[in-house]
């Protein structure tokens, strides 16, 4: 059954990342994603209630919360960073970057989980890696020329780094509580952490300027946040984090193809290669 929630958190996750960039378009990112947390955060909690685990919350020991609070640091650094390259490059480019903390994930899972590397997890890694170095390729020598600058890419990394931290800190953290509990508290973690940067940059007096339509869209990439966050950590919780993370990856194919049909961005050949090698390596990983 965790298969499916694996599956669930891949379409959802697919879906933000279309919504996200339709609602950064003049909204700042850092705005974006303080005001999307907060649709998350009421989301995590009706779940808790719904599910009727509100009342173990007496019952989390030191360590689990520690571990969960670590998790909504990484999170929201990740979202933060994601955003911002979501905002300033193209999606088809910052997302297979983003995903490529699957390696990262399997060699942490590994470590301090001791998940074993199967010699099918190793040709994943090897996949994920060649088809992430495929699609962020410039597509014509004229690029070159222009020289855009490359912000975005290390937003971009940074955001693959933390990504793979929250899942560690993730699995070790909701090992002893209910996921979608574990899901809300963190979720908490990551609005107040969001909403200090806000401040932080200045940013809050652009609240108000916010387009409606693309309040609209934040507050649905929020709802599609929820969603995939609930089925991730449901599915981690029950299943192997090596073998979950990657199935979750696999969003990218819901990304990819919301890209080409609402932003136009279409793959160049090489593109299209590294996509194939990296559902390739992930189909492995899931073996």
């Amino acid at each position: 059954m965790w298969l499916v929630y694996a599956f669930g958190s891949a379409f959802f996750a697919g879906a933000t990342s279309i919504l996200a960039k339709c609602g950064i378009r003049k909204t700042d990112s850092h705005v974006a994603t303080a005001i999307r947390t907060v649709i998350v955060l009421i989301f995590s909690w009706i779940m808790v209630f719904i599910v009727g685990s509100q009342g173990t919350i007496g019952n989390i020991d030191g360590k689990t919360l520690l571990f969960l609070v670590l998790s909504g640091i990484a999170t929201g650094a990740s979202w933060l960073c994601y955003f911002k390259a979501l905002q300033l490059g193209d999606v088809n480019k910052v997302v297979p970057i983003d995903k490529s903390s699957t390696i990262l994930t399997i060699l942490l899972a590994f470590i301090f989980l001791n998940e074993s590397i199967t010699i099918f997890k190793a040709i994943g890694v090897v996949c994920i890696a060649i088809g992430t170095y495929l699609m962020i390729q410039k597509k014509e020598a004229a690029a070159e020329e222009q020289k855009p600058s490359k912000s975005w890419l290390i937003f971009a990394l940074l955001s693959a780094l933390f990504a793979s931290l929250t899942a560690i800190l993730g699995k070790i953290g909701i090992s002893g509580v209910e996921s979608n509990l574990g899901t809300a508290i963190r979720t908490a973690v990551v609005l107040i952490m969001a909403w200090v940067v806000v401040f932080a940059t200045g940013k809050q007096n652009t609240i108000k300027s916010v387009p409606e339509k693309e309040l609209g869209f934040i507050c649905l990439s929020g709802l599609a946040t929820g969603a995939s966050w609930l089925c991730y950590y449901k599915a981690l919780k029950d299943g192997l984090a090596s073998v979950v993370v990657p199935i979750d990856k696999l969003s990218i194919l819901v990304t990819i193809a919301f890209s080409y049909l609402v932003f136009k961005e279409k793959l160049s050949g090489k593109a299209a290669i590294g996509l194939v090698l990296i559902v390739a390596g992930t189909m492995a990983m899931i073996l």
